[in-house]
């Protein structure tokens, strides 16, 4: 077979043997994936054997042999008919496919820069890489907003006082309150005494001052 170009990007949907037997191709784009599916070319011998085959099924005797022998013929000249179906689909699929001088990658319309004679990725369309950028800044100014005003809040946070997350009874999470919200046992937050001193949890006196606690 002579040599074939733009030979490497496709799937080959042909069937040997059988009623539909024949000849297709799926060509793909380099760049996005969209597929052109080559028109079916019937295999002739094949499906001819195949009816002979169903007929002398039915028949018997010298028509079911003529049947296994046009198989056979048929089946010996594949190789080469599949051969030339390729190369006429090749042809075919050239018209649907731009191929990009730069990367050398055979891309479907939509993936093709016809301003610049050639493939988006290696030509960006300008509008689009322009409303990318947008975007993008739009993005970051807004996340450094974002972050000043989480920083404003944090300093308004008490970071200061512990709180105990996880119930020491029944392991529950409990976001910091004083009490576990699921089984109600009184949690390990510290008190502030007037006089500036933190509390035990549990403890009815100031350990600094001997004040009473609320």
């Amino acid at each position: 077979m002579d040599e074939l170009y733009f030979s490497n990007n496709f799937d080959d949907r042909s069937v040997q043997r059988g009623g539909n037997a024949g000849f297709q191709f799926d060509f793909h784009c380099q760049r996005c994936g969209d597929v052109w599916r080559s028109p079916f070319v019937a295999f002739q011998g094949e499906q001819a054997s195949h009816l002979l085959n169903e007929l002398g099924g039915f028949a018997g005797g010298i028509l079911g042999r003529v049947g296994g022998v046009a198989e056979q013929f048929a089946q010996a000249g594949y190789g080469k008919a599949h051969d030339e179906a390729l190369k006429e689909a090749i042809e075919k699929a050239k018209a649907h496919f731009q191929r990009c001088g730069r990367c050398t990658h055979y891309l479907c319309p939509r993936c093709w820069n016809e301003d610049k004679g050639l493939c988006l990725e290696c030509a960006p369309d300008v509008r689009a890489e322009v409303a990318v950028a947008r975007a993008g800044g739009e993005v970051s100014a807004a996340s450094d907003l974002a972050r000043q005003e989480g920083e404003r809040l944090g300093k308004m946070q008490d970071v200061k006082t512990p709180y105990q997350l996880v119930c020491p009874k029944c392991k529950a999470k409990t976001t910091g309150g004083k009490f576990c919200p699921d089984c109600g046992a009184p949690l390990n937050v510290s008190r502030k005494c007037s006089c500036g001193a933190d509390i035990p949890s549990g403890a009815k006196f100031c350990p600094e001052c001997g004040a009473k606690s609320s």
